[in-house]
């Protein structure tokens, strides 16, 4: 299992983020793995919605279906399984007035095989999560603003 952890702040009121990264669609523009994700069904996004990502990792793509499996004012959790691997992120926030302070955190469990790659894996996913600090807070900030 591959785990990475980083906190990082968004100049951006907590509703606001939230509101935002709920609809997993949006990872297009603040993971930069993400090639494309599509929310199956129409609909606002709330517990047990999907999506259809595809990835781009090492150059190589992969598809997973994303559920949304917990959320509340403070805390969004997606799952992302195929037959490779399951990949969690979990999300949490907490309001430092009109900024957010954003906990990211993802695992990935690989399957079979898929497993013995976890070492290399570990430094590849700790470069992807340093570009999410840079890309998530520049995504939100860019946001409209009511």
């Amino acid at each position: 299992m591959t785990s990475v952890h980083r906190t990082f702040t968004a100049d951006v009121p907590l509703e606001a983020v939230v509101g935002y990264l709920r609809d997993f669609a949006h990872a297009e523009s603040w993971d930069p793995g993400t090639v494309t994700c599509t929310q199956n069904g129409a609909g606002m996004p709330c517990v047990g919605t999907t999506w259809h990502n595809v990835s781009e990792f090492r150059g190589r793509r992969t598809e997973l279906t994303y559920e949304l499996t917990y959320a509340d004012p403070h805390r969004l959790t997606f799952v992302g399984k195929n037959k490779t691997a399951t990949s969690t992120d979990d999300m949490t926030f907490e309001s430092l007035g009109d900024k957010t302070s954003i906990t990211y955190k993802a695992t990935v469990k690989f399957n079979g095989l898929a497993k013995l790659a976890d070492p290399i894996m570990k430094r590849e996913f700790e470069k992807l999560a340093d570009q999410i600090v840079e890309l998530m807070p520049r995504t939100l900030e860019a946001l409209p603003r009511s």
